[in-house]
């Protein structure tokens, strides 16, 4: 489920966590410290996922303490409970990956109930939800609206929501662009991930190489980019762009499976996702620049897939 560009982005963190601890004593592994991220990233990703069922689900909640109270008045008596049967939230429910992280972890904190609550509220009174209530059938497109619409329009916007996962979740502020894009990619087709492979075992591999390659051959692709610099004092170039070149660099050299302007790309638009607003054109320039210096001498070669039988 984690794209290479996650993994480039929890690389770059790694190395950014290891250049801000410089100068004390450092005995962390770094593939351990990655492999933590990542362990970071799947429990994240699987309380978003509990969340949204979670509301949903609330509707039943709702329909008992309302029928249990003192008086209940006619519309206390019918509370619909039709989203409890969405067919995309027990596609979620019933799938095994899930239910055995459900069972492994802590998902319910002691604020859940309340906010999950709260968004069940917004969800209630929203025109989406009324005019969910209203059709008499289960349309794919339908059910899958709604549960889109819990995350999307409610959880991430919600400032409350947000406060509260930032409380229990330290890492939501470097991993919120990547959670909004795994959990969209997931409530396409729930039954076709595990959440037990949140990263392959060709992915793991490929952040463990790059992160190896970064710190081994950093400083080799350091000695390329300074020169060109030009009148740039590298002391004073924002730290995540430096890391970002290194990276961008060895995988010009070391990864021969990654098409150069793949490379290129990729950490232009993580520059501009991650650092300064000038970042993207500034890492374009300096990776582009050594790259048709390494073609001209002949020093990067690429698997040509065409060719590849």
């Amino acid at each position: 489920m984690i794209s290479r560009r996650n993994i480039r982005v929890k690389v770059m963190q790694e190395l950014y966590a290891r250049q801000t601890r410089q100068g004390t004593q450092d005995n962390v592994d770094p593939v351990k410290g990655l492999l933590n991220q990542l362990e970071l990233c799947r429990e994240l990703f699987v309380y978003l996922l509990y969340f949204i069922t979670e509301v949903a689900r609330y509707s039943e909640t709702d329909a008992k303490l309302r029928a249990n109270r003192n008086l209940p008045s006619e519309e206390d008596k019918n509370v619909n409970t039709k989203v409890a049967g969405n067919q995309l939230l027990w596609a979620i429910l019933e799938n095994q990956s899930f239910i055995t992280e459900k069972s492994s972890r802590t998902l319910n904190f002691e604020d859940t109930p309340e906010q999950v609550k709260k968004v069940y509220n917004q969800l209630q009174a929203s025109d989406i939800y009324k005019r969910y209530l209203l059709q008499n059938s289960r349309e794919k497109k339908d059910e899958k609206e709604l549960i889109l619409y819990i995350f999307t329009d409610l959880m991430l916007p919600g400032e409350d929501f947000i406060e509260h996962i930032e409380e229990h979740f330290p890492n939501w502020d470097d991993d919120a662009d990547m959670m909004d894009q795994l959990i969209l990619n997931y409530l396409q087709k729930p039954g076709a991930y595990s959440l037990q492979e949140l990263i392959g075992a060709e992915k793991m591999k490929f952040a463990k190489d790059l992160l190896l390659t970064a710190i081994s051959k950093g400083p080799y692709a350091l000695e390329l980019i300074k020169p060109k610099l030009k009148n740039w004092d590298s002391d004073r170039i924002a730290v995540l762009d430096m890391i970002l070149m290194q990276l961008g660099v060895c995988e010009l050299l070391y990864f021969e499976t990654i098409p150069p302007k793949v490379t290129i790309n990729e950490y232009i638009d993580i520059a501009k996702d991650y650092s300064t607003e000038q970042s993207g054109h500034f890492v374009n320039g300096i990776l582009d620049s050594i790259h048709k210096e390494l073609v001209a001498e002949g020093k990067i070669s690429k698997i040509d897939f065409k060719r590849k039988p």
